[in-house]
């Protein structure tokens, strides 16, 4: 991680992106809550994340309008928007306004989809071929990182405030995300040219995606074990309950292990991309997932701990693995359809599967369902190690390369 630290356009990039992480992740939860609290309704206030993942829907055409723009400008562009999303928040006052949490949801939902997009982009864009998962595992260690105190703090901010606290640290945080990106330095690129129909432009993420071999494997092997995690959202609490006769806030003991594992696991991600591959690495991130899966069936509390540790290292390996994987075997002038198709490939069906497992776990056992999860994860996991020569290693890149003193200075936007 030292050598793409050392990059100035890589800082730049690496402190903006980490104030709209910490604004993403005091957000999420704190609406829920807030949405709770109006209504008192534990399905409103699930209504509210279905809300952000909704607009996934329309990734395609966001993405279109990626690779539409100059990337840097754009980037800049939606986060100053996010903040300008947040303002209605300060309307609220009763369970009559709870629509405006929503609208807010939905259109922060969007703005998510398009940051994401530009960022993926842009990483590639001033980023070397060698420091791609460098990049990628910084970004994942500061939001791994993030799990284990931003969602405490957006929900102590509305609760000492009401909501107008959250909102605006919000705003500030996407206002300082937009200032420290601007200084960012890129290579001056002619704006891509879009020469088929515009239909066909916005499907050119989705059929660059499925014609490409490795991306193909990659995308299929992560969403199916995606839609386990997602049963396990309400499997979780059946767990916690049911198997280790503990209130539900308990869970947070897991969730703040798993965020110090995926620390290590952001930390540690490009080495081992650059020793085994990607598809390899996505392959043992899910791995680390089934000491956990396994675990739940005959519940032991430091069983569960330690096993909860093991897959917090997972995540990042899978999320580096496919992001750079992605970003390497994608052309420039379709990176942002790209990104954003595999947003909506990833997340669609992580959201259903979300809602099929608050519906299955009032009907069978959660130790059922983490049986399922286990068979399945670990058939995606042997599916894409199966596939592990489609990603070849890629050696470190050499001194030269990586060093940022020997790199001449682009002309800016």
């Amino acid at each position: 991680m030292r050598k793409v630290m050392r990059r100035p356009e890589f800082r730049w990039l690496f402190a903006g992106m980490t104030f709209s992480m910490i604004a993403e992740s005091i957000l999420l939860l704190a609406l829920a809550v807030w949405v709770k609290t109006l209504t008192g309704s534990d399905g409103m206030a699930g209504a509210t994340i279905f809300a952000v993942v909704a607009p996934m829907t329309l990734a395609p055409f966001v993405g279109y309008f990626v690779d539409r723009f100059p990337r840097k400008p754009f980037l800049v562009s939606a986060l100053l928007a996010s903040a300008v999303l947040l303002t209605p928040l300060f309307l609220v006052r009763e369970r009559d306004d709870v629509w405006i949490v929503y609208a807010v949801s939905v259109g922060y939902g969007l703005s998510y989809i398009s940051v994401s997009s530009a960022l993926n982009a842009l990483i590639k864009e001033t980023i070397p071929e060698d420091l791609l998962a460098e990049a990628n595992g910084a970004l994942q260690t500061v939001r791994q990182g993030l799990r284990l105190i931003a969602p405490l703090v957006g929900a102590t901010l509305y609760v000492a405030t009401k909501g107008w606290g959250l909102a605006l640290a919000g705003i500030g945080c996407f206002l300082l995300a937009a200032l420290v990106t601007s200084f960012l330095t890129v290579p001056r690129k002619p704006a891509p040219t879009m020469e088929m129909h515009w239909l066909r432009e916005v499907g050119a993420g989705v059929s660059h995606i499925v014609r490409t071999p490795a991306l193909r494997r990659m995308t299929i092997g992560v969403t199916a074990a995606l839609i386990m995690f997602g049963m396990s959202e309400s499997a979780s609490f059946a767990l916690v309950d049911k198997g280790l006769h503990r209130p539900p806030e308990f869970l947070a003991w897991f969730l703040s292990l798993q965020g110090i594992g995926g620390i290590i696991g952001g930390l540690t991600a490009a080495k081992v991309v650059a020793k085994i591959g990607e598809i390899a690495t996505a392959a043992l991130g899910l791995a680390l997932f089934l000491p956990l899966t396994v675990a739940a069936l005959w519940p032991q509390l430091w069983v569960l701990l330690a096993t909860s540790l093991i897959a917090g290292i997972g995540l990042p390996y899978i999320i580096v693995g496919l992001m750079t994987l992605m970003q390497r075997l994608t052309p420039h002038e379709i990176l942002g359809r790209a990104s954003s198709a595999m947003d909506a490939m990833l997340s669609g069906p992580q959201a259903l599967s979300i809602g099929l497992g608050a519906v299955l776990v009032g009907l069978v056992s959660f130790k059922t369902l983490f049986a399922i999860m286990a068979v399945v994860v670990g058939l995606s996991a042997l599916y894409l190690f199966a596939a592990r020569g489609l990603s070849p290693r890629r050696p470190a890149g050499d001194e030269a390369i990586g060093d940022a003193a020997a790199v001449r200075e682009p002309e800016v936007v």
